[in-house]
């Protein structure tokens, strides 16, 4: 459990807010927050008061009452006093009082260049801004963090100064001393180095805030960790500017079940991949399918030799049991898949093919020559279930289509208007149903329904809630054969179905007769 003898400190409210397209409201910030302090992060970063109206708003509502942490502690982040202006003076570190945060992180220049170029001071005056800031605080009972903000390539260029920084913080009663890769040039190696022998020089705990413009943003926070620092910064999913910060999920994954420190409270890790999806979610960004432990593929299998080792044992493709950090094992079915694939994946969806091996090797084969074709089951496990079970016992038709027909008609305004047609057979009844959409694939949506609603009133809590349409290569322009992703939801249960023709519009509707179908045979329980 998280002890102060090691600090997970997020800053997704501050530095990974500063990604391009990131937007948070004040009432996003809350949920945030509440988010983070659900995996058990010691310390949440809630913004610069004082500076961001937005973020002196909320911490004004946090102290309010509407914002209890139950294992972090929120912290406001600020500058140190400006050259040459008394501390007492200075109305933003003032409004870091006013924030109420109990911890306070500054953020000081530690590269000379950056002192003489940047703040125009003395190398002096910077030491001593850091001194005065650091010493009101601690004297008005807040806890205080140094950022060094460009540590490593001050190192670089002046290996002195930086520990000069630390020192001065030190004395003046910070408890951290923070080595910022601002500029996300570190690569391990140097930054392992670099964190080892500043450790002996030194008289201040270390922490590390990377930036991941090198990609490798995890991988220096955990030399860091590795030459001895105990305080890592991150940001959920990695956000923030440029390429990102380090991800805050992928330091825990890596620390905890890589490297043996137990910083998160009892219970929280499974919550990993939860926490993920929801700040992307608030984010407005679809949630990254490939990260690391919280990625929907980080446990996806698609090799038939993968499969046929993860029937014997699942660990022996898995660098960890997915579980642990909320994740799931998955199969993909595609052309590569074997028999172990197929039968693996009936597993996962809960279709017995025990003692059934002639449609296991059936299954095999039309995936195989679909796939070959354009199909792909791996993005469409609700179709991959229905090929399936039609094999294996003939799953029953709630309904049988006669006909459809669209026809696109431009108005004179300039209007376009598609309607569709469709015939079928329903409950003993043939139902002919027509019906308007701002589309193609929506008109046949709304006429599909239609027809099936006297019959099936439980289509009334369907939705299509995502279409993708990717055009095959191999054969280019009009030709082309065209694969149609729809995805559909029932507010209990989200499924995907796939359509391939050469024609969009005969693949849109292979992929919804699809989701209908396995939604009625659902809710009927036949699947």
């Amino acid at each position: 459990m998280q002890t102060d003898e090691f600090h997970v400190f997020d800053t997704t409210l501050r530095d990974g807010a500063q990604r391009e397209g990131i937007t948070y409201s004040v009432a996003d910030k809350l949920a945030v927050a509440r988010l983070l302090d659900q995996i058990g992060v010691g310390f949440v970063e809630g913004g610069w008061p004082g500076a961001l109206p937005k973020d002196t708003e909320f911490f004004a509502r946090a102290a309010a009452g509407e914002l209890s942490l139950r294992h972090g502690v929120l912290v406001a982040f600020g500058a140190t006093r400006k050259a040459g202006v008394r501390v007492e003076d200075d109305p933003q570190v003032r409004a870091l009082l006013d924030s109420q945060a109990t911890v306070v992180t500054l953020v000081a220049k530690s590269d000379v260049r950056h002192v003489e170029r940047a703040l125009r001071t003395t190398l002096e005056e910077n030491l001593a801004m850091v001194r005065d800031t650091v010493a009101f605080l601690r004297a008005e009972g807040r806890r205080v963090f140094v950022d060094c903000e460009h540590f490593f390539d001050g190192y670089h260029h002046d290996p002195e100064y930086g520990v000069r920084v630390l020192d001065v913080a030190a004395s003046a009663g910070a408890d951290v001393g923070v080595l910022c890769d601002t500029n996300g040039g570190m690569l391990p190696m140097g930054v392992h180095d670099i964190v080892s022998d500043v450790r002996r020089r030194a008289g201040i705990r270390l922490g590390i805030h990377t930036q991941d413009d090198t990609g490798c943003a995890v991988a220096n926070t955990l030399a860091a960790v590795d030459a001895g620092a105990t305080h890592v910064q991150g940001t959920a999913n990695g956000y923030g500017e440029r390429a990102g910060n380090a991800n805050i999920f992928s330091v825990i994954g890596g620390l905890v079940t890589k490297m043996g420190h137990d910083v998160l409270p009892d219970g929280c890790l499974t919550e990993l991949q939860r926490v993920s999806h929801a700040i992307a979610e608030i984010a407005n960004l679809a949630p990254d399918t490939h990260a690391p432990y919280v990625g929907a593929a980080a446990f996806a299998h698609k090799a038939g030799l993968h499969a046929s080792a993860i029937k014997v044992d699942p660990e022996l493709y898995n660098h960890l049991d997915p579980s642990r950090v909320g994740n799931d094992q998955r199969i993909l079915v595609t052309e590569m898949a074997g028999r172990a694939s197929v039968e693996l994946k009936s597993a996962e969806l809960g279709v017995d093919v025990t003692g059934r091996p002639d449609v296991v090797g059936t299954v095999v084969e039309r995936v195989k020559e679909r796939e070959a074709a354009g199909w792909s089951y791996e993005a469409a496990d609700a179709s991959f279930e229905l090929l399936l079970r039609d094999e294996l016992d003939g799953a029953s038709e709630p309904f049988t289509v006669e006909s459809y027909r669209v026809i696109i008609d431009r108005r004179e305004d300039g209007r376009l208007v598609s309607e569709a047609t469709v015939k079928l057979h329903a409950a003993g009844s043939r139902v002919i149903s027509t019906e308007e959409g701002n589309g193609p694939v929506n008109a046949l949506d709304r006429a599909l329904r239609k027809a099936l609603e006297r019959a099936y009133p439980q289509l009334a809590k369907m939705e299509l809630t995502d279409y993708k349409v990717r055009i095959m290569p191999g054969r280019h322009g009009t030709d082309a054969v065209t694969r149609v992703l729809i995805e559909t939801s029932d507010h209990e249960r989200e499924w995907t179905t796939v359509g391939v023709h050469g024609n969009v519009i005969e693949a849109s509707w292979l992929a919804l007769h699809d989701a209908v179908r396995f939604g009625l045979l659902r809710s009927a329980g036949s699947v």
